[in-house]
């Protein structure tokens, strides 16, 4: 399964978010993944999703501490995005046990907005090397329903990444809690070493990049093939986010579509064609 991530329209106009999200609809794509820290992705997308809202399972994020600030930024979301009820509410980028600590109370909110009817699930995010860690502590703190976490084959190579997201996956799995995943198809960091921020402002230190992720994607149909089959074949994975990028998304959805399971031999062979690269982690700032 895809989850369409609302990240690809940092950047857009309304006409192309609502030609991003029609392919995305038409290929049958029913859960879209969005957030305010996403450029102007939820301003651009949501007068679309009124028509549409019947057939999208709607997430938003909110990277607030303090509870009031997160219900403010709650209700902007979901008027937004035309929703009343959002389907998921998550926790966004929670890295550290530090960034756990200082958002306590806030995720206590997003509890509460679910318990109080206000959003059906309540969830996590994270995208760094001691994220599966954390959301396990997070799990054992917090009643929650829905973790997103990265895996791409050059992670499982990292015996200290795989091992703790290897257990995060068996506890989701005891709780029957749903599990996505991100940067399915990263390959490694760009050459320049500058944050997304700097290419859409159009710094000429990025003009040598060929996507809008603030990683460098797979570039060839066998390595996005590879990435999307890797993740969904993870045992305890229900769902993958697509990139950051517009113009990989009929690629990547057609990865999907095709994608079969990995058996343990070809898991290896993914993981070993990875094994020299780079992580895309820490996110450059």
């Amino acid at each position: 399964m895809a989850v369409l991530g609302g990240a690809a329209c940092w950047d857009a106009t309304p006409a192309e978010a609502g030609t991003w999200l029609a392919l995305a609809l038409e290929h049958g794509v029913n859960h879209l993944d969005i957030a305010p820290q996403y450029g102007a992705a939820e301003s651009v997308v949501g007068p679309h999703l009124a028509e549409y809202r019947d057939r999208l399972f709607v997430a938003g994020k909110t990277l607030r501490a303090n509870p009031e600030g997160v219900q403010e930024q709650f209700d902007t979301t979901r008027r937004l995005l035309h929703a009343e009820v959002l389907d998921l509410y998550q926790a966004h980028a929670v890295t550290t046990l530090a960034e756990l600590d200082r958002r306590s109370a806030a995720l206590e909110r997003i509890v509460a907005l679910r318990d109080a009817g206000h959003t059906r699930f309540a969830g996590i995010t994270g995208h760094d090397l001691a994220v599966p860690r954390v959301h396990l502590e997070a799990l054992r703190r917090f009643d929650l329903d829905t973790v997103m976490f990265p895996l791409y084959p050059a992670l499982w190579s990292r015996p200290e990444y795989r091992e703790p997201a290897e257990e995060l996956l068996a506890t989701c799995a005891r709780r029957d809690l749903g599990v996505m995943v991100i940067k399915a198809v990263a390959r490694r960091p760009w050459a320049d070493r500058r944050p997304l921020g700097d290419a859409v402002g159009g710094d000429p230190a990025t003009a040598g990049r060929w996507a809008d992720s603030w990683y460098e994607p797979q570039d060839t149909d066998e390595a996005i093939a590879r990435g999307v089959g890797f993740a969904l074949s993870t045992p305890g994975v229900h769902a993958f986010c697509t990139p950051g990028d517009r113009a990989l998304l009929a690629r990547v959805l057609a990865a999907a579509e095709q994608a079969v399971p990995l058996d343990e031999a070809a898991r290896r062979a993914a993981v070993d064609a990875m094994a020299d690269e780079e992580l895309i982690f820490p996110m450059p700032r």
